[in-house]
Parts: C-alpha cells; sequence; structure tokens
C-alpha cells in the first residue's frame, strides 16, 4: 500500500465526531414532518396563554420520537419564554423527586438542595416560579414504561396535569414518549389522571431502507470527510439498519467502522469493515430486545429457536403443535405472541410456500444466539 493512502498519526476521517453521537440532534429531520407538526399544533395554544395539549409517542426503538421532541423543544427555547419546555430521561430520572428537581432546574434555574427538601416544598417552589414568570410548562417524559415499572407513572402524571389546581399557573402539557408496544397508557392511569389527560397519540413508525439511507447520508456527509463511506458501504450499513429498524443502529455502525478503519491507518471504509462491526452491535441490540419480552413471550421465542436448530416443521400451525405443551396458551393467544415476535423484529411470518395460507415462523438471528439471550439471565424490569 502507497504512503498517501494511509493517515498520520494526527489525521483523522471524522469531519465532527459529535454528529454520530446518540444525544446529538440534527439540522435537518428527515421524515418526521407530519409528527414534528401535529406536536407543534398541541403547543400553540400556549403560545397564545392557553394550555399546551398532551401527547402519547409510540413507536419502535429508533424512529426518531427523542431526536423529534428534543428538536422541538430547542425551536421552543428559541422562540419565546412564555414555554418552558422540560426533556426528562426517565430511565436516568425514576422518582417523584429525581423528576420535580429536574423540572425545578428548568424553572429556576439551578438545581435544588440535595438534601433536606421534601418533593412537596420543590413543587411549592417550582409552582411559584411559574406564576412569577407567566409561563406555561410542557414536560415529555421519554421512556415512560421506566416510570411505570417503577409504579411512579400515575402519581406523576397527576401531580403534573393537575398542578393548576392548587397554584396560579397554566395547566401544564405532557408528552409521553414510550417504545413499549405491550404498555397501554391510558390503562395505567387512574380516573384522577385520565380525566384530564386526553393525550393524542402520535405513532412513529420504523423507517424504509431509502429513507435510513437520506438519513444516514446526511450524517455522513456532515461527519466524516469526502470519500470515507463509499456508496457500497453506506448501502450496506443501510440494509442493515432497515433489518433491525433502529436508526441508531446505523448511526453507531458507521462510527465504529470508521473507527477501525482509523484505527488501522486506512482512509476508506468497505464493505467487509460493515459486516465485521455490526456483529458486535447486532448482538447486543438482539440482547436488549429479548429483555424487553414478556416472560410468556421469551419463552416461545426460545423453543422456537431450539426448533429451528433441529431444522423441525416450522409452519405456524406445526410449532404450535409441538409447543402446545410448553407454551400453556389456546390458538388465539398463541397467533398473538407470534405478532408481536413479528412486531418486535424477531421472527419473520412469511406464506408457506405451497400451503395455502399457513406460514412459516422464521427467526431473523441464528438460533443459537437467540438462545442464548433468552436463557441468559435476565435483568429486573
Amino acid at each position: 500500500m502507497r504512503d498517501h493512502a494511509l493517515l498520520h498519526y494526527d489525521q483523522t476521517l471524522f469531519r465532527d465526531r459529535e454528529i454520530f453521537e446518540f444525544g446529538y440532534t440534527p439540522e435537518r429531520l428527515h421524515h418526521r414532518d407530519a409528527q414534528t407538526t401535529e406536536l407543534a399544533w398541541l403547543v400553540r395554544p400556549a403560545l397564545e396563554g392557553a394550555a399546551a395539549g398532551n401527547a402519547i409517542l409510540r413507536g419502535p426503538p429508533g424512529t426518531g420520537k427523542t431526536t423529534t421532541v428534543r428538536r422541538l423543544f430547542a425551536e421552543i427555547e428559541d422562540a419565546t419564554n412564555r414555554i418552558i419546555p422540560v426533556f426528562i430521561n426517565c430511565q436516568q430520572h425514576r422518582t417523584q423527586f429525581s423528576v420535580f428537581a429536574r423540572i425545578f432546574e428548568a424553572v429556576v434555574g439551578h438545581a435544588p438542595p440535595s438534601a433536606g427538601k421534601h418533593v412537596d416544598e420543590i413543587v411549592r417552589q417550582m409552582a411559584g416560579r411559574l406564576e412569577e414568570r407567566d409561563a406555561a410548562l410542557l414536560v415529555c417524559l421519554d421512556d415512560a414504561n421506566y416510570l411505570h415499572d417503577a409504579r411512579q407513572l400515575n402519581d406523576l402524571l397527576y401531580r403534573i396535569l393537575r398542578l393548576y389546581e392548587t397554584r396560579d399557573v397554566r395547566r401544564p402539557g405532557v408528552f409521553v414518549v414510550t417504545s413499549d408496544r405491550c404498555l397501554d397508557i391510558n390503562a395505567a392511569v387512574d380516573e384522577r389522571v385520565r380525566s384530564v389527560f386526553h393525550p393524542i397519540e402520535v405513532n412513529f413508525p420504523a423507517y424504509t431502507k431509502p429513507e435510513i439511507l437520506e438519513i444516514l447520508g446526511d450524517r455522513v456527509r456532515q461527519g466524516l470527510f469526502p470519500g470515507v463511506m463509499p456508496p457500497s458501504s453506506l448501502d450496506l450499513a443501510a440494509g442493515i439498519t432497515a433489518d433491525e429498524q433502529d436508526i441508531r443502529v446505523g448511526i453507531d455502525l458507521i462510527r465504529r467502522a470508521v473507527e477501525t478503519v482509523e484505527r488501522t491507518g486506512r482512509r476508506r471504509v468497505t464493505r467487509k469493515d460493515v459486516m465485521e462491526v455490526s456483529r458486535s452491535i447486532i448482538a447486543p441490540a438482539l440482547q436488549k430486545r429479548v429483555e424487553a419480552l414478556p416472560e410468556a413471550e421469551r419463552g416461545l421465542l426460545l423453543r422456537i429457536a431450539e426448533m429451528a436448530l433441529e431444522d423441525a416443521d416450522m409452519t405456524s400451525g406445526s410449532v404450535y403443535e409441538e409447543l402446545r405443551g410448553y407454551i400453556a396458551a389456546c390458538p388465539t393467544v398463541y397467533r398473538a405472541r407470534l405478532k408481536h415476535l413479528e412486531e418486535e423484529r424477531l421472527i419473520d411470518l412469511p406464506l408457506s410456500p405451497g400451503r395455502g395460507r399457513a406460514r412459516d415462523v422464521l427467526l431473523r438471528y441464528p438460533p443459537r444466539d437467540v438462545i442464548e439471550c433468552c436463557e441468559r439471565p435476565q435483568k429486573p424490569r
């Protein structure tokens, strides 16, 4: 290899490495205009002295929910002082004190004392500052399923939504974001919350491969120097991302592939680089999906993987007959569980050739990898 094809020790392939961080908010948000418009209409009344509307943002992981909200909140902060948007990562903040401390910091301008303060006092002071500023509060609870698992979601929504009843403030707006398709937010809260919540649902479907190619291509143009990620390598990365249906997989895949090439002193990412890096990304992604499954569905997935390893007949009917003694479910429940595994991109259910309406049950991952993930001790939810 000629010397000029190698990087010098002080050179980099990244024009801007931050563009490949998960927390980065892109200048242009592709293929989420409809969702952004819907959320903006909910915010509009607060600009006119009324209350913002409420919403549930629902969709698989990596479909732009968090990025859409962060982009909208940034625009609100730039445009007006009449609305105070507060974004809360519920993986990090799972208690009432932690959530209200985060709201307090956004409203007041500094964190509350870490000791000696009851949550009621934090709420009182925060509400008092809202009165002084005559500003509307808009809260996003991102990954709200973590609050539900911690049994905090109902009481938190109640205290936020009914803040106007005890203080002279406008009724707050709340955006609840969840990737958990099994979580019914309205069923998870009681009548006290439902009577004031009334959210609209904003759905975020998985990106198609052409959409993924455009999104990743934009990041490559902004974040890498020309020629580092050739079109064939980018196309392969987009295809892997489309299979996973998680744009974060593609962003991480490109970043790691470029870092690998950089360490070896080369200037260009090959398709081989993409494939080798993808193995270290997809395995953790599979584990995360398996961990998110209810126990019954995880057990069904394990049995399906064991059958696939034995080259058994994998039509849905044959799988049911073979596993009926293990899964303890009627055909209707069995089909619902299969459908959820398909929605979670763990299996495919194509029509079985030459068998009428029968469907095959096909794993999207190697059976041994699935078995290993299913048998690994699960973290408490």
